[in-house]
């Protein structure tokens, strides 16, 4: 069944069904981020941190050794120029984006026809 929204409620409606979208969407990059983690300590994991506003989202991590774990890049001199996390040779960031952008166009489809 169809949602009748009354025009001058579209762009409120609209509105928060993107918060809820972006907000969502955030959390599952967070999850699908620390799933993917390699471990050793736990440390690398458990610092994931996420930010949420209005209409954007963001997840990060402070660690020193988060961006070559998780994207193959700005080794450590004591790397040696190689990657090394027990995974295997690919870094999971790229996988972790394609699999979160695929979910949020999903959903977002799915908004649009469920209402």
């Amino acid at each position: 069944m169809t949602r009748e929204i009354r025009f001058d409620q579209i762009d409120e409606y609209v509105g928060k069904q993107l918060e809820t979208l972006v907000r969502v969407a955030t959390l599952q990059a967070e999850t699908k981020l620390k799933e993917r983690t390699p471990v050793d300590t736990g440390r690398l994991r458990q610092s994931w941190q996420r930010t949420l506003e209005p209409y954007k989202g963001a997840v990060f991590n402070n660690l020193p050794y988060a961006a070559p774990v998780v994207a193959g890049t700005d080794f450590p001199p004591s790397w040696g120029g190689q990657y090394r996390t027990r995974r295997g040779a690919e870094p999971f960031l790229d996988i972790v984006a394609k699999d979160v952008q695929t979910w949020t166009l999903e959903q977002a489809a799915r908004l649009g026809r469920d209402q």
